[in-house]
């Protein structure tokens, strides 16, 4: 897994510079720290220009694949370290074209994805003030509720009108596929048992005049389907 180790090195070292995520800022973010004590009585040295942004070098095609249940593979083996994954995952970003890819501040590859990359594996509800009391949520229109969903690489995501949930159905079977946008286009699949809690919590609503079953979360409703299936 030479790709993998060199990445993994990569993205650290991006880190540790302050260039990833969570890092500390780099010095060309402060210029005032980088200021000199002038030799010369009254000659204040000016800072260092910053270095400009390399862009990132293309490496093409990265054996690493995502499977629709969510498995990382490369070159086949499923990746089993859950750290490597979601460190992996930090670093995923699609196109405008719908192209995955693994982008760390030095080098950019392209990877596959069966579906999508992620997967909703739990659910978490909250009624919010609206439910004080005991009263249901759907009682007030669904005002306060939250629902948030965790991915199988630990991210936690609130739907709302940023992140929207979406109901494909399949065009032979009309089998419905539920989907969480998650951040940047990447979306995770919601699981068949977070999608029946879905479902336990819908309230029917007129969606252009069609009776539908959905959800609130984050203030807007989400349909699930329609209220006659």
């Amino acid at each position: 897994m030479t790709v993998v180790a060199n990445t993994m090195r990569l993205i650290a070292r991006a880190t540790a510079d302050g260039e990833g995520a969570g890092g500390t800022a780099p010095l060309s973010a402060a210029p005032d720290a980088r200021l000199r004590e002038s030799p010369i009585p009254g000659l204040t040295l000016a800072p260092c220009a910053p270095r400009p942004r390399r862009a990132p070098v293309f490496c093409g095609d990265i054996a690493i694949r995502i499977d629709r249940d969510g498995t990382w593979t490369y070159q086949g083996s499923p990746i089993r370290r859950k750290e490597l994954v979601c460190l992996f995952a930090t670093c995923l970003k699609r196109d405008a074209e719908g192209a995955y890819w693994i982008e760390t501040p030095a080098e950019r590859g392209r990877i596959t994805v069966e579906d999508v990359p992620f997967v909703a594996v739990e659910l978490y509800w909250s009624k919010g003030p609206c439910g004080e009391g005991g009263a249901p949520a759907a009682s007030c229109g669904g005002a306060g509720q939250a629902l948030t969903f965790r991915t199988n690489v630990d991210e936690m995501v609130t739907a709302g009108p940023a992140n929207p949930i979406r109901v494909a159905r399949d065009v032979i079977t009309c089998q419905p596929t539920p989907y969480l946008m998650v951040r940047d286009g990447l979306e995770a699949r919601i699981s068949r048992a977070v999608y029946y809690e879905l479902v336990a919590l819908a309230v029917p609503r007129m969606v252009h005049g069609e009776r539908v079953l959905g959800v609130w979360s984050g203030g807007a409703f989400f349909p699930l389907g329609s209220a006659e299936e």
